[in-house]
């Protein structure tokens, strides 16, 4: 990350991490995993890695005229909030699970959008899946699957529901899944899921929006 200048978790050819691990703290920072209440977890159990150094030097100090973002990637002991979920195990190597970002809250329950996509990436003829939050009145946010076919090939949504429903409870099944032509990309060629979750989000209050005006939809409670 930019923000960390450096890197507070490293491997070093004279001691190769773990298979699969990141490898370990570098000495220059802190670094601490923590749940949702902030407390450090126990090993092997997933947490928010965060992050502590010298500001300005090994962190960084400030983002650009924007001081609420900035006070919001700190917390209240100035600790750097990473959003990077990871695990520790007893050794001190550490492992990567999935962004924070890509935990969902469907109905109060965690739903790891990574599951949801390893199992829509099975399907035969995916090339690519992205699983992001659509807001919900009544859950909070639902999951909703975008996928990308192979070249020359096609991909049935029927056949996606399908296999969510036999792999997937009830909260991790998307609750929409569109086929889409392209995925919108980041300047390092990663699919851009901020992007996604906007698309969402200003569709659902639009919708909201045409409901207040016009009323709710037949048959709809």
């Amino acid at each position: 990350m930019t923000e960390t200048v450096s890197h507070p978790v490293v491997s070093e050819l004279s001691h190769p991490g773990v298979p699969g691990s990141m490898g370990r703290a570098a000495p220059e920072y802190a670094v601490r995993v923590v749940g949702d209440d902030g407390r450090s977890v126990p090993p092997g159990e997933a947490g928010e890695l965060r992050v502590r150094g010298i500001r300005g030097v090994s962190l960084f100090s400030e983002y650009l005229d924007d001081a609420e973002r900035t006070a919001a990637a700190y917390d209240e002991h100035g600790w750097f909030r990473t959003g990077d979920r990871v695990r520790c195990d007893a050794d001190g190597s550490f492992f990567f699970v999935e962004r924070d970002k890509d935990v969902l809250k469907v109905g109060g329950e965690n739903v790891g959008a990574l599951e949801v996509e390893r199992v829509l990436l099975a399907l035969p003829g995916v090339r690519e899946v992205a699983v992001v939050a659509r807001p919900d009145r009544m859950l909070g946010e639902v999951p909703v699957a975008f996928v990308l076919a192979q070249p020359g090939r096609s991909v049935s949504v029927a056949d996606a529901d399908a296999r969510c429903a036999d792999l997937l409870t009830p909260p991790k099944r998307p609750r929409e899944i569109r086929v889409v032509d392209a995925l919108p990309r980041s300047t390092l060629e990663k699919v851009a899921k901020a992007e996604l979750r906007a698309l969402l989000a200003a569709e659902s209050a639009q919708e909201s929006a045409t409901e207040l005006a016009t009323g709710p939809a037949e048959g709809s409670s």
